[in-house]
């Protein structure tokens, strides 16, 4: 049987492979956080890797690509079980799982955008599935481990930076350019976007508050305060 990813171009697999390792990490970082045992750190490494895939290929109506091929799914398995064996024991910070997913991010948008083209899905659709894939497991991840997902909570660019580099790519991809230096060059827009958000903690916001460079200023943090 032909799986549903093997006329994927290489390229396009080796970002799929390396978005699988770095979602798997960002997802077994998590499970260190809440000191789950191995079985939490496999299970919320591969959900985090193979979930916002899953979601893309059940809205379109796609053969679900590991229940054939299950090259992703150990490679899942097996990044969150490195995580496990080598994770130091102080991770109650985010910072290591942040970048993972930003990277995870601007990968995924690509290939989940580039899968839905492939698949025939019109251009706005394949946009939205780009997102979908990218976002989609990290959500699964936050819900597992009892978070607001990361792509409502933290007010920085997230959901935008999978839309960025998903409409860049099929921008490019529509105007005629290669398939590989479409894909650098949407992976670095994307990537930049997020980088830039987490570098100087660009956030957007309510009515009135649409975007912020830096933290805010006192009178908002004790308008805060007062308000808990």
């Amino acid at each position: 049987m032909i799986g549903p990813n093997e006329s994927l171009n290489l390229s396009i697999l080796v970002m799929m492979y390396f978005g699988d390792v770095v979602f798997a990490v960002s997802g077994a970082l998590t499970a260190g956080r809440f000191r789950m045992d191995i079985l939490g750190y496999l299970m919320v490494g591969t959900v985090t890797g193979i979930g916002g895939g899953t979601i893309r290929d059940l809205l379109l109506g796609r053969i679900v690509w590991w229940t054939q091929d299950p090259t992703e799914l150990i490679v899942c398995v097996l990044a969150s079980l490195i995580t496990f064996c080598f994770i130091r024991r102080d991770v109650s910070h985010r910072k290591e799982m942040i970048w993972a997913d930003a990277l995870g991010l601007s990968v995924f948008g690509v290939v989940g955008c580039h899968i839905s083209l492939q698949f025939g899905a019109p251009f706005v659709v394949a946009v939205f599935m780009g997102m979908i894939t990218a976002t989609g497991g990290g959500v699964i991840r936050d819900i597992l481990t009892n978070h607001v997902p990361m792509i409502i909570s933290s007010g920085q660019p997230y959901a935008t930076v999978a839309l960025l580099g998903s409409l860049c790519y099929a921008t490019l991809r529509y105007a005629g350019l290669p398939l590989v230096p479409a894909e650098i060059i949407a992976c670095l827009a994307a990537f930049s976007l997020r980088a830039c958000a987490i570098i100087f903690d660009i956030r957007t916001g309510p009515p009135g508050e649409f975007l912020r460079i830096g933290p805010p200023p006192p009178a908002m943090k004790a308008e805060g305060a007062s308000d808990e």
